[in-house]
């Protein structure tokens, strides 16, 4: 089988999972693609994840009510063994890069991170990811049993399967935690999260301030129900928090649409949203790399512009 670890929040998967799902259908790998969903009272989660999958594996214990590195590699490698799986594919969340090699020091298999494309080579696994900045993509590869992180953002969310896959409940033999939670804090925001959002609208060191960051790029953004992103540049200036931060060193997004107001599209952000549906660049600068892969452009003003923009969205 394909092992999958479902990523969810809230009750409800994540949309990485379904990317994760894409991956395993293009991987070219034999097998069940099967869902792995730990937690505890995720069965809404399991009800969504067999939309997608052959299978659900469910394991709903107290044990796993909270995210523990070691107990999550536990459980991952012994699933895989006991369903004898050809393939392990985690999310490159910050979560699951912590625990993605425990798990394949594990199962003594070799580790492909960060794969942006996954194929088959006979009986090897091929995976390709972003190098040297994300100006070099190379392909790595490896036999047998192998535990994959994908990078996300990098699929196409999967579409349901044609029949909905069977659940079924799982026993686990969790080790003893070695750490203690002692508390957690969650950022707090009105606006759809940045991997999840259809529409994303990113800022740039063109639109000039923090100020008009928060009257443009925002403002935009909530007018049309869309997440917020910047760019390295702008995160490193302090206007923005690094959790918007798109590109090779932030989140790799690709929404249907995603609007750039005075990005100029260095190839470090490329990286991040290059795979974006349709993608609109507003730049004064007409020489701005941004236009290259852009479908729509506009040369122009960000500020004078985007308020037009905003008003024309709010009727």
């Amino acid at each position: 089988m394909i092992l999958i670890v479902a990523e969810h929040a809230g009750g409800k998967l994540g949309k990485s999972t379904l990317e994760m799902v894409t991956a395993a259908r293009e991987s070219g790998r034999e097998g069940p693609i099967t869902l792995l969903v730990l937690g505890q009272g995720v069965a809404s989660v399991a009800k969504e994840a067999a939309a997608v999958a052959d299978q659900v594996l469910v394991a709903d214990l107290p044990g796993l009510a909270q995210y523990n590195a070691e107990v999550w590699a536990a459980a991952t490698a012994q699933i895989a063994q006991e369903g004898e799986a050809s393939t392990v594919i985690i999310g490159g969340s910050r979560s699951g890069r912590e625990y993605a090699p425990r798990v394949a020091v594990k199962l003594d298999a070799p580790y492909l991170e960060d794969a942006t494309k996954l194929s088959s080579n006979g009986a090897a696994l091929q995976a390709q990811r972003y190098t040297y900045l994300a100006r070099v993509t190379e392909t790595v590869e490896a036999d047998g049993l192998v535990v994959v992180t994908v990078k996300p953002g990098s699929f196409a969310p999967a579409s349901p399967a044609a029949a909905a896959g069977e659940e079924y409940d799982v026993e686990l033999t969790l080790p003893a935690s070695r750490v203690e939670v002692t508390g957690k804090s969650v950022e707090k925001s009105s606006r759809v999260a940045l991997t999840e959002a259809d529409v994303i609208v990113t800022g740039g060191r063109g639109v000039g301030s923090p100020e008009n960051f928060s009257a443009y790029v925002e403002g935009l953004a909530d007018a049309i129900g869309a997440g917020v992103g910047a760019t390295r540049a702008v995160v490193d200036a302090g206007w923005r928090p690094y959790a918007e931060q798109v590109g090779q060193t932030g989140k790799t997004v690709q929404p249907k649409a995603y609007i750039a107001l005075g990005v100029s599209g260095a190839v470090q952000h490329l990286s991040g949203m290059g795979k974006s549906k349709h993608i609109i660049a507003i730049n004064k600068d007409a020489d701005a790399p941004i236009f290259k892969v852009a479908d729509y452009g506009i040369v122009g003003d960000v500020n004078a512009i985007v308020p037009a923009l905003i008003e024309a969205a709010k009727q």
